[in-house]
C-alpha cells in the first residue's frame, strides 16, 4: 500500500502553527470512527495495544511483530494518519532500528522511542532511565532504519516527572541533536514547566496526556505544541460499554431493552458496507455485463 499521503498530511500539522489532538484507537472500526469524525490523525498507544492484543497491563509484554500486525490493521482500515508509542523500541539501539522498520512498513505516520528503562529489571525500586548516551544511540538508529524520510520519528523522555527539568532539557537537547523530527514528553502538568521547555528546544513538541491546565489549544500551540494527547478514553468507554452490556443480558435484561448500541446505520458506516456492496457489483458480477 501506499503511505504517502497520510505521512505527508502529518508532517503538514508538525510544520504548521496549530496544535491538535489526536484521536485515540485501537482497532479498524475506532480508526473509522475517529477519521470519519474529522481528527487528523489517530494515535496507537504502547498500553492500549497491550490491551487490545494480549489483555495484559502495560507492562511490555507485547511484542513488536503483535504491535506492528496490530498498526498494520489500523491502517489498512482508512486513511487516517497514524502515530504510535514503540515504547523503547523492543530492546537496544539495535532493535530499535528493526522497530522502525517493521512499523515503517506497517504504514504508520509517525513513532516515539522512548528512552526509559523497559522492561523493568529484576528487584527494581521503580521506573527508570536509561543514559542519555543510550538514549541518543537509539535515536540515531531510529534515523537509520527509515527508508521514508516523511515518516516522522519522536524522541521522547519521561524524565520531568523522574529526574527534573534540568535533565529533561538535557535529553531533549540531545535527541534533537542527533536528527529526530519532534520532541515528546510525559508529565508535564504546569505552564512554568511548559514555557522553560519551548525556549529550551526548537523542534516541534508532542505532549502525552499533561496537566489540566494545559489543555488550551491556543496556548499550546503558540509553545510549538503541535500535538497533545487527552489520554486514552474510547477504549476505556469500549470496555465498560462490553461490561455493562454482558452484565445487564446475564441479568436477566432482555436484549431489546439494551438500547445504548450502535444503530444499523451507524454499523454499515463503520464496516463500510456500501464500499464492499459496489465492489461486489463491479467485480462479482463483472462477468455478467459483456465488455
Amino acid at each position: 500500500m501506499d503511505w504517502t499521503d497520510r505521512r505527508e498530511r502529518l508532517r503538514s500539522v508538525i510544520a504548521g502553527s496549530r496544535c491538535i489532538y489526536p484521536g485515540s484507537v485501537f482497532d479498524a472500526i475506532s480508526a473509522r470512527i475517529a477519521e470519519d469524525l474529522g481528527f487528523e490523525a489517530g494515535m496507537f498507544a504502547g498500553s492500549i495495544a497491550s490491551f487490545t492484543v494480549l489483555g495484559a497491563p502495560d507492562i511490555v509484554m507485547l511484542t513488536l511483530t503483535e504491535f506492528a500486525q496490530q498498526a498494520y490493521r489500523i491502517n489498512r482500515a482508512g486513511k487516517l494518519p497514524l502515530l504510535v508509542d514503540a515504547d523503547h523500541g523492543y530492546g537496544n539501539a539495535l532493535n530499535v532500528k528493526r522497530t522502525v522498520e517493521e512499523l515503517e512498513t506497517a504504514g504508520v505516520a509517525a513513532l516515539t522511542i522512548e528512552d526509559s528503562a523497559l522492561p523493568t529489571g529484576y528487584d527494581a525500586a521503580g521506573p527508570a532511565l536509561i543514559p542519555i548516551a543510550e538514549g541518543v544511540g537509539k535515536m540515531k538508529a531510529a534515523l537509520a532504519g527509515r527508508q521514508d524520510k516523511r515518516l516522522v520519528i519522536v524522541g521522547r523522555t519521561s524524565a520531568m516527572t523522574m529526574t527534573g527539568m534540568e535533565d529533561t532539557i538535557a535529553r531533549l537537547q540531545a535527541y534533537e541533536a542527533a536528527g529526530v523530527d519532534m520532541l515528546f514528553m510525559t508529565g508535564v502538568k504546569t505552564r512554568a514547566q511548559l514555557d522553560t521547555v519551548a525556549t529550551a528546544v526548537k523542534l516541534p513538541l508532542f505532549l502525552g496526556s499533561p496537566g489540566t491546565e494545559l489543555y488550551d489549544l491556543d496556548y499550546l500551540s503558540a509553545r510549538n505544541v503541535r500535538i497533545c494527547l487527552q489520554g486514552h478514553l474510547p477504549f476505556m468507554a469500549a470496555v465498560n460499554a462490553v461490561y455493562e452490556t454482558l452484565k445487564a443480558l446475564r441479568g436477566g435484561t432482555p436484549p431489546a431493552s439494551i438500547k445504548t448500541v450502535a444503530s444499523p446505520d451507524l454499523m454499515k458506516q463503520v464496516t463500510r458496507q456500501a464500499d464492499y456492496a459496489e465492489w461486489s457489483r463491479d467485480f462479482l458480477n463483472a462477468g455478467l455485463s459483456g465488455g
